[in-house]
């Protein structure tokens, strides 16, 4: 048999004088529910007795009696809707405990009961007199677990000596003499140091994922450094190949050329020979007939009219020989060697020089530091001796003994590399200083003091080291490249026009950041008047 069931709505519920779902509902003679107060209230305001919803009058006042399917039917349609309007509960919160078929999020936990309850089944805790005493507090889920094995009470201390929770009966025994705080207490002090203990490792991992980074960079910048050698060695070697070709080319031409002479000359000689046996035959048949002749007198007038032999080569003093080749390729692989040492010094000029062009890095002069005497270029890549000081503010950036000026860029790593033309000059300083140097007053100019520098005066090209360096120049220079590599301690200088390696510093101890650093010197009556010009690399060079 199919079984139909009914959906039942507010409205079969609802008493029609309050709206609402009955509440005790009885029933009048005519049949109509109502709630057992609604329906006295509006009966002891009227003189007549009648139905609210059909008016049917009554003779008398009908005794009231609770309609019991009617009432449980309608306690039962509230719970459904107490349902409805109640949330179900989510993962990460605490269920009902009561709750059986649709378990509900509960608001309360009882610490007496030990059970967690929904809004629908905390009502007896709120209203029956019992259980209004009960401790209620904020839903706590694995109650348990919250409780202490021993003493079967709420774990809320914490003893600061064992670090651990408690309950209240436990200070009175084993703990009786143990600091104990609130677990709320506790809880605050813990999550501080939880917090500190976050920031500390967030920090180390951000330190680590920048480590990270750094590495990676490390390990792309090796890579291109990897492919620009494998494009140099490519070259290099192509250059080689190509001067190993045409030294072979050349020793075969000139063997080739050497036995084709030789067959030439042998073909001249074996001409000749041949021509003279011809001739040689041709008297030979001339005179034979007369050897056989035995009248005098017809062999002597034949005699007469002989014609003169022909002319020959004494072949006895003639020596045919040909060319040696011992020696050949020996001297052929000399001038090869010869060749590649010229070529692969020329090419690793080029090549160095290409390398360290790709560290180039944009430098200007700061006005701030410059001697009162320097004038600077509006770009900031120029600077002279304008021959007089200028009245400048105090500055404890600015030189004031020596005609010194610094770049507005420092490096603290890495490496960087600049370019500075000295042409027309007859006395210059440039190089890297550190940021402390005494700007103020002389000071002794070398590595110690924090100033790698290159010089050049009547006394010639040299390194300003404990001791000056004195450094041989073939010609007179042109443009000097700066090249540094702070990380390995390295400062080279160039020949950028010979692309000639002049002086490198190493082992260099760098501590804080350095400044490109430029002295024109003093213009000597006009004689040392050229600019110091900072210019850019031309990396098509």
């Amino acid at each position: 048999m199919a079984s139909a069931k009914t959906s039942w709505s507010e409205e079969n519920f609802s008493c029609s004088i309050c709206l609402d779902v009955f509440n005790s509902p009885v029933s009048t003679p005519c049949g109509h529910n109502f709630c057992r107060t609604c329906l006295t209230k509006f009966w002891d305001e009227q003189v007549k007795y009648k139905c609210p919803v059909c008016n049917k009058i009554f003779a008398t006042r009908p005794d009231l009696h609770v309609n019991t399917l009617v009432s449980e039917m309608a306690a039962q349609f509230r719970m459904t809707l107490l349902v409805k309007e109640q949330p179900c509960v989510e993962p990460a919160e605490v269920p009902c405990d009561v709750c059986t078929e649709i378990r509900l999020k509960s608001v309360k936990t009882c610490l007496v009961c030990f059970m967690s309850f929904c809004q629908t089944h905390l009502e007896p805790h709120q209203r029956v007199t019992v259980l209004k005493n009960h401790r209620l507090v904020e839903p706590m889920d694995r109650l348990e677990d919250r409780m202490c094995k021993k003493h079967n009470r709420l774990l809320e201390l914490f003893c600061k000596t064992e670090q651990e929770c408690v309950c209240p009966s436990c200070t009175e025994g084993d703990h009786r003499s143990h600091p104990v705080v609130p677990l709320k207490e506790e809880y605050q002090v813990k999550l501080a140091q939880i917090g500190k203990i976050e920031a500390d490792v967030s920090q180390m991992i951000q330190e680590r994922e920048v480590k990270i980074k750094e590495i990676r960079d490390t390990v792309k910048r090796n890579k291109a450094d990897a492919d620009r050698e494998i494009a140099d060695g490519v070259q290099i070697l192509t250059a080689l190949m190509h001067c190993i070709e045409k030294c072979q080319d050349d020793l075969n031409q000139m063997v080739k050329e050497r036995l084709k002479t030789t067959k030439k000359q042998a073909e001249d000689l074996i001409k000749e020979l041949e021509k003279e046996i011809e001739d040689l035959t041709k008297r030979r048949s001339e005179v034979k007939p007369l050897s056989h002749t035995e009248d005098q007198l017809h062999f002597l007038q034949a005699f007469r009219s002989l014609k003169d032999p022909p002319p020959t080569r004494d072949w006895t003093t003639v020596k045919f020989r040909p060319p040696s080749y011992v020696g050949t390729l020996g001297r052929s692989l000399d001038e090869l060697e010869e060749t590649l040492n010229m070529e692969m010094k020329n090419l690793r000029k080029d090549v160095e020089l290409k390398r360290i062009r790709q560290y180039e890095v944009d430098v200007t002069l700061d006005p701030d530091t410059a001697h009162p005497k320097l004038i600077l270029s509006g770009d900031g890549k120029q600077v002279h001796d304008g021959g007089v000081a200028k009245k400048l503010p105090d500055n404890p950036k600015r030189f004031t003994q020596k005609m010194y000026v610094l770049s507005r860029q420092c490096f603290s790593s890495g490496r960087f590399y600049f370019e500075v033309q000295v042409k027309d000059k007859t006395v210059w300083y440039l190089g890297v200083v550190r940021e402390s140097i005494n700007r103020k007053h002389w000071s002794i100019r070398n590595p110690e003091t924090g100033y790698w520098i290159l010089s050049y005066d009547k006394g010639g090209l040299s390194f300003r080291d404990i001791h000056r360096i004195r450094l041989p120049l073939r010609a007179e220079l042109q443009k000097v490249g700066v090249f540094v590599d702070y990380d390995e301690g390295v400062v080279s200088f160039y020949d950028v026009e010979a692309r000639v390696h002049l002086y490198s510093a190493t082992g260099c101890t760098f501590s804080g950041p350095l400044y490109p650093l430029l002295s024109t010197c003093s213009c000597d009556g006009g004689k040392n008047s050229a600019p110091l010009i900072i210019t850019p690399v031309n990396q098509t060079d």
